[in-house]
């Protein structure tokens, strides 16, 4: 019941500075952050400068980084005769021109190159005719004829 009438009275009187019982949390708090961190002045200052530090150095990886993908997909690009992205050449020279694919995704690329490169050839195709079942191949091959057989027919009135 006392805190029923309290809360009742004592909240319009706070804002009128009746209130009573409040304490100055501003008072406590200091307003210089070094004080605040628990350091002095000129550590507060060395922290500060070793935060700049590193996220600049961060952003100079990040930007690396990037410039290290937009490569790869320049060298891609030029591989497979995709139109070009300016915004690829713009983040590479930004980076400066001493950028070079990661050795991992060279690797990766070349892999890829050379497994097409067999996929292509001869033989290659005779690899993968080898390991086709020769009674699936005359099915498909019979099936096809079949089909042309009666689509000419449809179309053809001689026949």
């Amino acid at each position: 019941m006392a805190f029923l009438i309290k809360s009742m009275v004592g909240n319009p009187l706070k804002g009128m500075g009746f209130g009573g019982g409040e304490e100055k949390a501003e008072a406590e708090t200091p307003k210089d952050p070094a004080a605040a961190a628990g350091m002095t002045r000129e550590e507060y200052e060395e922290y500060q400068k070793q935060l700049v530090e590193e996220k600049m150095e961060r952003d100079a990886d990040f930007l690396h980084k990037k410039a290290e993908r937009a490569t790869l997909r320049v060298c891609l690009r030029e591989k497979y005769r995709l139109p070009k992205s300016e915004q690829d050449e713009n983040m590479i020279q930004i980076a400066g021109d001493d950028v070079d694919v990661p050795e991992e995704l060279l690797k990766m690329v070349d892999e890829d190159a050379t497994e097409e490169e067999e996929k292509d050839s001869i033989l290659g195709q005779m690899q993968n005719l080898q390991n086709m079942d020769m009674d699936q191949i005359k099915e498909k091959a019979s099936a096809t004829l079949t089909e042309m057989k009666s689509k000419a027919e449809e179309k053809c009135s001689i026949m």
